[in-house]
């Protein structure tokens, strides 16, 4: 009776996302998503900034970088479109940017601040595509910093105060690629301080 569930269709870009999980090809990448909100179902993704790490080095070549297309959400709540008509980054309405991150992402370890949020941000933009949730794994430095200095689960940090700590030189910035490189120096040190493989 429930035959219809499993032979679903899938669209081809996440059928090819689900079969890089045969290659062994091991690879973290760094992800920034700036949003309206932290609501998945309220809020919207403005952008996403993302950075590889192969070989304990970030890699600049394998980056990403898109702003979302959200007029609707910024007319219907009296916000400008300044930013994404003068921002040089490339546009894209939000099933076309979630594709293109899917692509970028394939089988990655995902490393985020307060990661969760942006998985889910990102699995609701699936859902809407009538895709399954990300399958890749995930690390989130804010834990990986209070499992190094040993603070309690109740203890929040900031990207900016995790960086400070960690003698990262960085600047504030709402360019969510900037958060991604700043978060990728963090997690190479807390990597190492951890002695994670």
């Amino acid at each position: 009776m429930l035959n219809w569930l499993k032979n679903k269709k899938h669209p081809e870009f996440w059928t090819n996302y689900l079969n890089e999980y045969e290659n062994a090809k091991h690879r973290y990448v760094i992800i920034s998503v700036e949003s309206s909100g932290t609501n998945p179902y309220k809020d919207v993704m403005l952008s996403i900034g993302a950075v590889g790490i192969e070989k304990n080095e970030l890699c600049i070549k394998d980056s990403f970088e898109i702003v979302f297309l959200q007029y609707i959400f910024n007319h219907d709540n009296g916000f400008s479109n300044e930013f994404i008509i003068e921002s040089k980054m490339p546009k894209f309405i939000e099933s076309e940017g979630i594709q293109r991150l899917i692509k970028y992402l394939k089988n990655a370890t995902i490393i985020g601040h307060r990661v969760d949020i942006a998985i889910e941000m990102i699995n609701v933009a699936l859902e809407k595509l009538d895709c399954g949730k990300l399958k890749n794994q995930a690390l989130d430095l804010e834990i990986m910093f209070r499992k190094w200095k040993e603070y309690s689960d109740d203890k929040r940090f900031s990207i900016e105060e995790i960086a400070h700590a960690l003698k990262i030189p960085h600047e504030n910035s709402d360019l969510s690629i900037e958060k991604a490189y700043t978060m990728g120096l963090s997690f190479l040190k807390l990597k190492k301080y951890l002695d994670i493989h």
